[in-house]
């Protein structure tokens, strides 16, 4: 990988990570489009979204700093472990249960058959569908001061969808809020907080294919990593102002037409389902 491609791929890595529009399906196609059909990797992808979820710490700092204190001073009894922050870092390391294991049990087809750009294709139409019906039966009434711990663990689940291409993250684990009954912005904050622990363990445990034999090089992926940490934080204080007045509909049609475009691409030929890793 040059640095060119490692500019190109950080900027699309900041641009889609958080909105409902999948960041790993962005650089798969992107990668093939326009760097002679390289698939720029599962490892590639980990890695770089240490970048955005750095920015995702230091956007809510401080309310990280509060849930992680508070966490702690409830395993030694000083405050109850129903105080609200103490709460959320208890249903935080429950919800990332399920992507945790689910990431290592599934990790083969991850990193190799589940990149196949039909099954991309596929996932960013359906949860298009699934993200439109959410969104348009939404009661918007939940804050997360209701959120229980059913709930901490199915927001997990679908958060865990998010390991297939195409799904998003951030838009499986909205979806699943909405579904649920929560606002907008309560469900957008709480996949923020959720993705924390599984994209840094994702990312750190990927560290260790970074660098060797066809594998790509420490100084693109350190600058695509840096350039999306960047851009991350815009687009997370963009998206929380977006979400608190707007529907997801914008994104909804950008997906379904996504979708579209890929599959004519790999109908003529112009993509290959699975790509050239590096």
């Amino acid at each position: 990988m040059g640095w060119w491609e490692a500019i190109v791929l950080g900027i699309v890595q900041g641009l889609t990570e958080f909105l409902p529009i999948s960041s790993s399906a962005h650089q798969s196609i992107v990668g093939q489009l326009f760097f002679g059909g390289h698939d720029p990797g599962a490892a590639f992808t980990a890695v770089s979204q240490l970048g955005t979820e750095t920015a995702v710490i230091v956007y809510f700092a401080k309310d990280i700093g509060h849930i992680i204190k508070s966490w702690f001073l409830s395993l030694t009894g000083r405050i109850p472990r129903s105080d609200p922050d103490a709460r959320m870092g208890w249903l935080v390391i429950v919800g990332s249960i399920p992507i945790v294991l689910l990431g290592l049990l599934f990790q083969d087809w991850i990193d190799s058959t589940l990149r196949n750009l039909w099954i991309t294709v596929t996932m960013l139409a359906v949860f298009a569908v699934i993200l439109a019906v959410a969104d348009w039966h939404a009661r918007n009434e939940r804050t997360l001061d209701h959120l229980t711990w059913p709930h901490g663990i199915l927001f997990g689940l679908f958060q865990a969808l998010a390991l297939i291409p195409g799904v998003s993250r951030s838009g499986a684990t909205i979806a699943g809020g909405l579904l649920l009954g929560y606002r907008r912005e309560a469900a957008t904050r709480y996949a923020f907080l959720l993705a924390i622990p599984a994209v840094f363990g994702s990312g750190l445990y990927k560290l260790k294919d970074i660098g060797g034999e066809n594998a790509v090089s420490w100084g693109p992926i350190v600058l695509a990593t840096v350039i999306a940490f960047g851009i991350g934080i815009v687009v997370i204080h963009w998206l929380l102002q977006y979400v608190s007045k707007h529907s997801f509909l914008p994104f909804v049609v950008y997906r379904l037409a996504l979708a579209a475009f890929v599959a004519v691409l790999l109908l003529t030929g112009v993509l290959q389902p699975m790509g050239t890793q590096g």
